[in-house]
């Protein structure tokens, strides 16, 4: 007995000693933890406090509910590149209204549009088209396509496009899969991993993270002195610049393509969200193969393509059809994307019960010989303007053939009468022509078109003829904004009295940024001074519909008046008058309304206001003395 007491104050006394050390041990331990997750919540609340690095909020409000997307969104997928891209800015409400269609639009730069970005992508037809096919519907087209992304960038974006109550999503993508951003062969890459690529996606978000690359970045530019990447965009991208058919990495990029593509198209039809996918266009016929490369079992993409040339030259044009596409496949510098991409596109269509627009045989249907090339293409893969208006038309004739329209009263038109009336009123000019047309000479002026050595200055190679050439000239340099060009355009145009060229240049203008308001006010003051208040109205229509201001009120108010409708002008001019009521000239048109509804003795209370305010006004000094002879 006495043993079984010693054991158990033993016992006791390694018990207590337990408690003692146990309880400090596990502050110990949670101190351990804390501390470091207290230092970097610390770190990244002073980074925010601070403005440091970027801010990836997906959308932004440029004014007070509207809603576009983040114009440095692509930092977030770029990491060593300087002039990122952005998107078009297509705007669209914060808070969806009941008659809104909403469609989202998702690739690469032949879906946002280039060369011609921002205003020439398929979207701005279809956002015509709709426009005036569905007048009681307000149309919200948003192009979040981008120069030099993939499917990487398009994936982190969808869940925030999903969040917007999208009617309706568009996909143009998949040739950038290799070289752009993130990509397998991208010199933006961060492996072939899409867990670790979708995680570093993710953790940019976080300025604690952009600190740790920045700082990474900096160390490494200081040990290997590696000069940043020169030329166009195009040529800055491609790091792991050949890959044949079938290799390793290309395989790679099929699978990247193809889930990521799966892990979207998965994502809206979780939602009931309607999709629709394109296949992909590129120039066939009259794009030389960029890299031919021997690997012993295959044939070089050079070969196959002279082959090819020689069999249409036979008219043999089916076995030319397949060539050219056998050469494009076996090119191993892969800005086109391969055969198996449209396949896959293909195969997720069916797969998800999703219709699919065959862009590439319609591209081929609408060429001579029946196989694509310069017709329609600007270069190995960017459409002409009439290209994108084809695209454009082809995702239309899907979206009613499967009833993915809006719901309100559609106009009685034929699919040829809204088709011409979208391409009658596409916003583009003349500037915006010579833009298109520089910006191609300059990729053809780089690598891959040509070796480096052979570049030719730009001064040289691009020779402006007269005032607009040298505005698109000083934007292709990036010496002025794509707004500023258009600002200088029109008031170059108005300064030698072209008011229709003025009125096209200040259109494009407006429908790029709906929101600034200042144009509306700029084009209709012009349009009065020359006494065309017809034109003016419109756009003093469209200003008040804005907001208000006493400006568009004042005048709508005049222009009503003038055409004898008192009641509909006695509403704008008090209008105006709850916003300045210092302007004499309401006071005075205002005394008008009153005139023509023989109510003098209001009108004379009116012009005695305007009078108060300006006491030379001659034309309220002599209707008050015929105001005077009425009311005695």
């Amino acid at each position: 007995m006495p043993g079984r007491q010693e054991g158990s104050a033993h016992n006791r006394g390694h018990a207590l000693h337990s408690q003692a050390t146990g309880k400090p041990r596990k502050i110990f331990y949670a101190v351990l933890i804390i501390v470091p997750v207290l230092f970097f919540v610390l770190l990244e609340a002073g980074l925010r406090l601070f403005n440091y690095g970027y801010d990836f909020t997906q959308w932004v409000e440029p004014v007070d509910g509207k809603y576009v997307l983040n114009p440095g969104i692509a930092h977030k997928y770029f990491y060593d590149m300087r002039n990122v891209p952005y998107s078009n800015g297509d705007i669209f409400d914060e808070r969806k209204k009941p008659n809104a269609f909403r469609v989202f639009v998702l690739g690469e730069s032949s879906a946002a549009g280039y060369p011609f970005t921002p205003i020439g992508s398929f979207s701005r037809y279809i956002q015509q088209r709709l426009s005036l096919e569905y007048p009681g519907s307000k149309i919200e087209v948003v192009n979040c396509s981008m120069t030099a992304i993939n499917s990487y960038a398009m994936l982190d974006m969808f869940p925030g496009i999903l969040r917007e109550k999208p009617d309706l999503i568009l996909f143009y993508a998949g040739h950038n899969e290799y070289y752009g951003a993130l990509g397998v062969g991208s010199m933006e890459s961060f492996g072939t991993s899409r867990t670790l690529v979708n995680l570093v996606i993710y953790l940019q978000q976080f300025r604690t993270f952009q600190l740790l690359r920045n700082a990474l970045r900096d160390i490494a530019g200081m040990i290997t002195k590696k000069e940043a990447p020169s030329g166009t965009l195009m040529a800055r991208m491609a790091q792991n610049q050949y890959i044949p058919l079938n290799s390793i990495t290309y395989r790679k990029g099929i699978h990247q393509f193809e889930s990521n593509m799966h892990d979207m198209l998965e994502m809206a039809e979780k939602q009931h969200v309607p999709v629709i996918l394109g296949t992909l266009a590129c120039n066939l016929k009259d794009q030389y193969p960029f890299v031919s490369v021997k690997d012993g079992t295959l044939p070089p993409a050079d070969k196959i393509f002279l082959q090819a040339r020689e069999a249409l030259s036979e008219n043999h044009r089916q076995a030319a059809d397949s060539l050219f596409r056998f050469a494009k496949d076996l090119d191993a510098l892969r800005f086109r994307a391969p055969t198996e991409i449209n396949k896959l596109i293909l195969n997720l269509g069916k797969e998800f019960g999703y219709p699919t627009v065959n862009i590439d045989s319609a591209f081929d249907a609408a060429s001579p010989d029946h196989i694509a090339g310069d017709n329609l293409m600007t270069d190995h893969l960017h459409p002409t303007l009439q290209g994108y208006q084809l695209i454009g038309k082809l995702f239309y004739r899907v979206m009613e053939r499967n009833n993915l329209l809006p719901k309100s009263k559609p106009l009685d038109l034929s699919d040829v009468q809204q088709d011409s009336a979208a391409v009658a009123s596409f916003p583009f000019t003349g500037l915006d022509s010579v833009i298109g047309e520089y910006r191609i000479k300059l990729l053809k002026n780089d690598w891959p078109y040509i070796d480096k050595k052979d570049k030719i200055p730009d001064d040289r190679l691009i020779r402006p003829r007269d005032f607009i050439d040298s505005v698109a000239y000083e934007l292709v340099e990036e010496k002025i904004s794509w707004e500023e060009a258009h600002v200088k355009a029109a008031d170059w145009y108005l300064s030698r009295n072209n008011v229709k060229s003025f009125l096209a240049t200040m259109n494009v203008l407006i429908s790029e940024y709906p929101i600034v308001t200042n144009y509306y006010d700029y084009v209709a003051n012009v349009l009065l001074q020359l006494k065309d208040y017809d034109t003016a109205y419109y756009y003093l229509d469209r200003r008040d519909e804005m907001g208000p201001s006493a400006f568009a009120t004042k005048y709508l108010g005049i222009i009503e008046l003038s055409r004898g409708r008192t009641d509909r002008a006695e509403k704008f001019l008090n209008e105006s008058l709850k916003l300045d009521s210092s302007d004499a000239q309401v006071w005075y048109n205002l005394s008008g309304v009153y005139v023509h509804k023989e109510n003098y003795a209001k009108a004379f209370q009116m012009v005695n206001r305007a009078l108060a305010i300006r006491s030379d006004y001659p034309e309220a000094i002599a209707l008050r003395r015929q105001l005077q002879e009425a009311v005695k």
